[in-house]
């Protein structure tokens, strides 16, 4: 009888452990790594970049990661930039993804399309999928100031920041940007599929929409909106304040990375590990340690 009771303490350990690794995976995470070789300003020191993507780089390949997503921001001002740091972004093990922040527009109106190639993105907002997740990556800069390319977009940039600028927003900032219609569609397209397909669902954008400050995107109001009945969405990553926020509302964590770039003598990034019902992130350097529940 006794060795019967720990035959099946055997098996339901087994499938116990099987259930785990079902669901479980690490990530790494970075946010703007920003560089140029441009002098310091606003405590931003650009020409440190690559030498903290590096040693990003060499920390995250000591590990089995499932992918590395940059939060947007890779570079700053010239489409160069990309020279002196590509090269090491594509010596990570694990896949990389790369979210579209507004200074990777900063390279001049030529320049605009190419960033999306050289990237190695086919679309400007795409998503995948990871175990039982769908992770959903947007596009801020859709209509935007500094990433609208399209005279139609550039059209429907200027409509909508017309009819914001005058409400008394703190987001309402010419650096900042809006997710078009057409690309709100396509997200509920994505929510859908992920809720016939029992997925949880993480969000990757460079403009943050908690807590509300300068930061956040134009129509946050509108995103919020549309998701607001999907219960299986559970996470919102983003960059841009490089100062680095969270706020937890709805069982959403809008989590906020810090910016690789600022400060003279620190870096910042971080591994994420997801499991069954927590998020652990891992912070090196500024970047914070978490434990996010997954409700």
């Amino acid at each position: 009888m006794k060795k019967i009771i720990l035959f099946f303490a055997f098996i339901l350990n087994i499938a116990s452990s099987q259930q785990t690794n079902n669901t479980t995976f690490k990530i790494g995470v970075i946010s703007d790594c920003q560089y140029c070789n441009c002098e310091i300003k606003w405590d931003r020191y650009y020409k440190k970049s690559p030498q903290r993507l590096k040693e990003a780089v060499a920390t995250l390949n000591k590990d089995s990661l499932s992918y590395t997503i940059h939060l947007g921001d890779f570079i700053d001002q010239r489409i160069s930039s990309l020279d002196s740091i590509l090269p090491t972004w594509n010596s990570l093990k694990s896949t990389s993804y790369h979210v579209l922040g507004n200074h990777d527009f900063d390279v001049g109106e030529p320049n605009k399309k190419k960033i999306i190639a050289k990237l190695n993105l086919k679309n400007r907002y795409y998503s995948f999928t990871k175990k039982n997740w769908r992770f959903i990556v947007l596009d801020g800069n859709d209509l935007s100031f500094y990433g609208a390319i399209s005279a139609d977009k550039k059209q429907q940039t200027d409509s909508l920041y017309n009819i914001l600028k005058d409400k008394n927003l703190p987001y309402i900032k010419k650096y900042n940007g809006a997710l078009s219609n057409t690309q709100l569609k396509w997200i509920k397209s994505e929510l859908d599929l992920a809720t016939k397909e029992n997925q949880k669902v993480g969000f990757y954008c460079h403009f943050p929409i908690y807590p509300v400050d300068q930061h956040n995107i134009w129509n946050r109001e509108q995103f919020l909106s549309l998701i607001k009945p999907y219960k299986n969405v559970k996470l919102f990553f983003n960059g841009h304040n490089h100062a680095g926020a969270y706020e937890y509302v709805d069982n959403v964590h809008y989590l906020t990375f810090k910016g690789m770039v600022d400060t003279e003598n620190s870096s910042a990034f971080a591994k994420v590990k997801f499991s069954k019902d927590t998020i652990f992130v891992e912070g090196f350097e500024r970047e914070l340690s978490r434990k996010l529940v997954i409700q």
